[in-house]
Parts: structure tokens; C-alpha cells; sequence
């Protein structure tokens, strides 16, 4: 891989940044004013995310009405592990990552949807990717 070809297919902060600060924005805007729930961009805060989806997951509902929700979810986990480790958004073909200082990258948008699905936790992703860093 040449290091035109990844110039050119990968985008660095502000413009990989800006849909999923966007969309984690737009999560914690919804549960304050939906659901009373403060999120603060702490590592603590992904306790309660991680139960959200638990709840969301017992209530059975079709991906396609969480999916959405999900993203943001993941988002916001990312935006918690940027803020936490001086992380990077990194995007290629759609796809939104962090790119923690040692070089690792994380899906935290993918973690959301695993979570969901019972197999994956934001708190945990976190604290491995803050641990890493």
C-alpha cells in the first residue's frame, strides 16, 4: 500500500470526525430530552449506555427501528475514547473508526451493534482502548 493510496482513501480529523460527532451529539441531546439521561463523555457513562442497550435488546424491537440509536451509541463511545486518549476518527468507504495514539484502530460503531446483539459491551471496549493507549 503506497502512502498516496492511503492519503487518498483515508481522512483524519475534522472531516472523518464530523458524522460521528454529529451523531453522538444527536444521542445525548435525545436522551436529555426524551429520557432525562445526562451522558458526559466519561468512561463511566458507558455503564449506562451499555444498560440502555440492554433494555433496548429485552424489548425485542427490529434492528432497523435501533439502528440509528445504535450508531449513535457508538459514536458517543468513541467520542468518550478520543476524549480520554487524545484518539482520532478515521474513516474509509463509510465506515467510522478511532485510531487510539499507539496506532490500534476501534469500531465502537460495530461494538453498538454487537451489544445489541449480547455479545459486546461500549464500557468494555473503552477500557481496553484507554488501557492500550
Amino acid at each position: 500500500m503506497t502512502a498516496q493510496y492511503v492519503t487518498a482513501h483515508q481522512e483524519t480529523r475534522p472531516n472523518a470526525a464530523t458524522k460521528p460527532v454529529r451523531w453522538a451529539a444527536d444521542a445525548v441531546a435525545t436522551l436529555r430530552e426524551g429520557a432525562r439521561v445526562r451522558l458526559d463523555y466519561s468512561a463511566q457513562s458507558l455503564w449506562r449506555v451499555d444498560r440502555m442497550i440492554g433494555e433496548i435488546r429485552q424489548e425485542n424491537p427490529p434492528y432497523a427501528a435501533v439502528e440509528h440509536v445504535l450508531r449513535g451509541f457508538g459514536a458517543y463511545a468513541g467520542e468518550v475514547i478520543v476524549r480520554e486518549t487524545g484518539a482520532e476518527w478515521w474513516a474509509t468507504g463509510g465506515d467510522h473508526w478511532v485510531r487510539t495514539p499507539d496506532g490500534r484502530l476501534w469500531d465502537p460503531i460495530d461494538e453498538a451493534r454487537r451489544c445489541y446483539g449480547g455479545h459486546g459491551s461500549l464500557r468494555l471496549l473503552c477500557r481496553d482502548a484507554t488501557a492500550s493507549a
